[in-house]
């Protein structure tokens, strides 16, 4: 698929979704407001694994962590600012993944990926087994935090309609942030990094910073999207901090196909759909509360038949209209 292609398709993309609450229901507008966020939480692991070559498996760590923060950080009886609440969040998530990432880039494969699960799971034992987080009932948000000017309200996420367009916007700005850091001299380290950091060290690039760097974006973004999250449903608990989570935002970068952040955004939506669709008691009858053995073979067959994710089918069909080159006799 071409640059124009590509560009037009996101605008769409954009337009779409800006359009949707004028077409659904109160179920549609949540339910797509539930998506974005999950989008942007695929984002930020697309950045480490997809960019990075980095498989980290205690993403919902970040995700969590910033949602415990949201609620612990604002007023009990007012509205928190989202000038300073939603910068503190992703700031606690941000300063977890560079300690995460400080001590666990010293590994490499396997033990990577152990390591980050090892430091969601303490992340997670820390809110679910002290009064800090609420226990396993987790903790509420009773009041949600507004954009004020003075005595104007500019932003109440406590409207539907107002925490939809402002999880868009956030949206669209964490995916130009990435296409654009994706295109500067530390996007493409990254990449470098990715296809052979032994070379990468050769030619005279130290690759643990960069890492680093990469692993604390990543975790503000994961931040922005639990933030957005607990903000939404006003209630946070340990679950939010689990490696089911975790499992879950990696399967849906990889159903939308890997190196791409187009891939992410509609391998998030796609999971989601898939779950409602597998959840659907209209569908399924009573097979429906076994929904989890369906979505599991559907995301197999998936897999199997599209080992480039669905953002292959576009590129494939592309490739197909395209003019051949005339083969020389």
């Amino acid at each position: 698929m071409t640059m124009n292609a590509r560009t037009v398709s996101v605008v769409i993309g954009v337009l779409a979704l800006a359009l949707w609450p004028l077409v659904t229901g109160k179920f549609g507008v949540d339910f797509v407001t539930k998506t974005m966020v999950y989008a942007i939480f695929a984002l930020s692991l697309e950045l480490l694994v997809g960019t990075t070559g980095l498989v980290c498996f205690g993403q919902a760590a970040f995700f969590g962590l910033a949602g415990y923060a949201a609620v612990k950080l604002s007023p009990e009886g007012a509205a928190a600012s989202l000038l300073w609440l939603l910068p503190a969040s992703m700031l606690v998530a941000a300063l977890y993944a560079l300690f995460m990432g400080a001590l666990s880039l010293r590994t490499k494969g396997v033990y990577f990926i152990m390591v980050t699960l090892a430091f969601a799971q303490m992340a997670y034992y820390v809110v679910h087994d002290t009064p800090l987080g609420g226990g396993s009932d987790g903790i509420y948000l009773y009041v949600k935090p507004v954009l004020a000017l003075g005595s104007l309200t500019l932003v109440d996420l406590d409207a539907p309609l107002a925490m939809y367009y402002f999880v868009l916007a956030s949206l669209v700005g964490v995916f130009g942030f990435l296409a654009l850091l994706l295109r500067s001299r530390f996007g493409r380290a990254l990449a470098g990094i990715k296809a052979n950091e032994v070379r990468m060290r050769a030619t005279g690039f130290s690759t643990y910073p960069y890492k680093l760097a990469a692993f604390a974006i990543s975790g503000a973004i994961a931040g922005l999207s639990g933030f957005l999250f607990a903000v939404k449903d006003g209630f946070v608990n340990p679950e939010l901090l689990s490696w089911h989570l975790s499992g879950a935002v990696l399967i849906m970068i990889i159903l939308g196909g890997l190196g791409h952040l187009r891939g992410a955004v509609i391998g998030a939506f796609a999971f989601a759909l898939l779950q409602e669709f597998f959840k659907s008691e209209a569908v399924f009858g009573s097979f429906a509360k076994h929904w989890l053995l369906g979505m599991g073979l559907a995301i197999i067959v998936c897999v199997a038949l599209l080992p480039r994710g669905l953002i292959g089918v576009a590129d494939r069909l592309q490739a197909r209209r395209s003019p051949q080159p005339v083969q020389a006799t």
